[in-house]
């Protein structure tokens, strides 16, 4: 990868993946409308201070469009009972079911004609409008105090500085789970779940590309980037997340339940993103740097909100092949990022752009944005910043070093 037209051809594949403004307002006018309700006075919940959040790739802004067209897409919040509400007054059951009253309440007033479903953790409701997306609720309350001190000191252990280790321990909350064995009983060991302290921990990296961070927010006409909702940022770090889980999905896309986790993604290049603010050096970055960021035991992938918390678990179950599917699909994605840019032919990258990525490109809208197809590809111009290129040979550890 190295001319400008790489760059520019990410670019183009990243906003075609994204999906348009409309869809996130949509969707955050769905969480505004469940959110008043809950502090609402018809709301039982009402009483006992509830703190309603996003959670999940909309929190993040890094959403992608389904591969099957027909497919929903998932929101998740959060609902967390702030006060009045103990494990020591309420299982988890008792908790869930708060919840899931308001919540049959609100289907009935906005009219949602499917019936809400439970699962595991958390209420869905199904919507039937022009976004095909349901919504899920996680019930949750308050960790304690001395565990949420404790979830601090690790997370700085890790070199989180003092002020983004408590700021994300302290959202850390007891989420409800109808597995646990304990789950209708009352019982202090409940399930953690911080995802607001997740997005926080997110936000904190992106923020590393400071000045594209400050130009984002005086193009918004806002006073600083945190005035504006993260999906809007459309930071390197967000498009390169999307990028390569699109990648995954089109290379898993006949076995999906063997892909790569977005958590696992999101977090290893996350990790590994330095504040590059073109998204082919950050992806350059990230994609180099990823395998080593793997942990040679247990956990290997920690949560960076709860590094207890090991995100790669399910790769001890030999029935998915899900660590080797990892590792093989990080090699897939050095190659064929590395490949972006080198082929001459307009018709070659339309074909790849498919095959790799799901998308269709025009050949035609191609050569109007970047030019005429020439022997040195279809843009000359000035080189990206030297140095740019992936490796020859995938940098896959053969034994996976330390974690940083």
């Amino acid at each position: 990868m190295n001319d400008v037209f790489a760059s520019k051809l990410i670019q183009e594949i990243a906003e075609t993946i994204d999906i348009p403004q409309s869809a996130y307002d949509k969707a955050e006018s769905r969480y505004e409308d469940l959110g008043k309700w809950f502090g609402s006075a018809e709301a039982y919940c009402s009483r006992f201070k509830p703190h309603v959040y996003t959670q999940g790739s909309f929190r993040l802004g890094t959403v992608i469009r389904p591969i099957d067209p027909t497919s929903e897409y998932d929101l998740d919040m959060g609902c967390r009972l702030e006060s009045g509400i103990t494990k020591a007054s309420h299982s988890q059951k008792q908790l869930k079911e708060l919840v899931g009253r308001d919540i049959e309440q609100y289907r009935i007033a906005r009219g949602i004609k499917e019936a809400k479903e439970e699962k595991h953790r958390c209420w869905r409701l199904k919507y039937a409008d022009t976004l095909r997306f349901h919504l899920d609720t996680v019930p949750s309350i308050p960790e304690s105090a001395e565990r949420r001190r404790q979830i601090s000191e690790s997370v700085m252990r890790e070199g989180a500085s003092l002020d983004l280790a408590k700021l994300v321990a302290d959202l850390t909350g007891a989420i409800t789970d109808n597995r646990m064995a304990n789950y209708s009983i009352l019982d202090s060991n409940w399930r953690l779940s911080n995802s607001e302290g997740f997005a926080r921990w997110f936000e904190s990296r992106m923020k590393l590309a400071k000045t594209l961070m400050v130009e984002r927010a005086s193009i918004e006409r806002k006073a600083t980037i945190d005035d504006l909702p993260a999906y809007r940022w459309k930071s390197p770090l967000q498009r390169s997340v999307q990028l390569l889980k699109r990648h995954r999905d089109a290379m898993f896309v006949n076995n999906p339940d063997s892909k790569p986790a977005s958590i696992i993604i999101t977090t290893l290049a996350a990790r590994a993103y330095q504040g590059e603010v073109d998204i082919a050096v950050a992806l350059q970055g990230i994609l180099t740097k990823m395998g080593t960021l793997v942990r040679p035991n247990a956990p290997r992938v920690p949560n960076p909100v709860n590094p207890a918390e090991d995100f790669a678990d399910r790769w001890v179950d030999p029935s998915l092949n899900l660590e080797a599917n990892f590792w093989r699909w990080l090699r897939q994605a050095q190659n064929d990022f590395a490949a972006i840019g080198k082929e001459k032919k307009v018709e070659l990258i339309v074909e790849n752009s498919k095959k790799n990525f799901a998308v269709n490109l025009s050949s035609a809208e191609l050569v109007k944005k970047f030019g005429t197809p020439s022997g040195e590809g279809l843009l000359k111009t000035a080189a990206i910043p030297a140095g740019l290129s992936f490796p020859s040979k995938p940098l896959i550890p053969s034994k996976p070093a330390g974690f940083a």
